[in-house]
């Protein structure tokens, strides 16, 4: 749902609790397989999304995703995975 007080162009920063024996688990497996939590987390939305979304939601998710690319562009783009130049 979208906040009509959040503004423009600033992702949202969220909280959420989970054990931290889990986040850790889950970041040392990120780093070998490429990722940043951040980026997979992102990338599991988007799935969610895609998948049970509606039209409303799809439209959401394009614009966020517009959002992202600007934000990339101005601060120099996303950096490249591992092992990747």
């Amino acid at each position: 749902m979208t906040d009509p007080d959040d503004a423009a162009g600033q992702t949202y920063i969220t909280r959420f609790r989970v054990p931290r024996v889990m986040w850790e688990a889950y970041g040392r497996v990120a780093e070998r397989i490429g990722v940043t939590r951040s980026a997979d987390l992102l990338d599991h939305i988007r799935d969610v999304i895609n998948a049970h979304g509606d039209e409303q939601d799809l439209a959401d998710l394009a614009r966020a995703d517009r959002e992202l690319s600007e934000r990339r562009a101005r601060k120099g783009g996303r950096p490249p995975k591992s092992g990747q130049q």
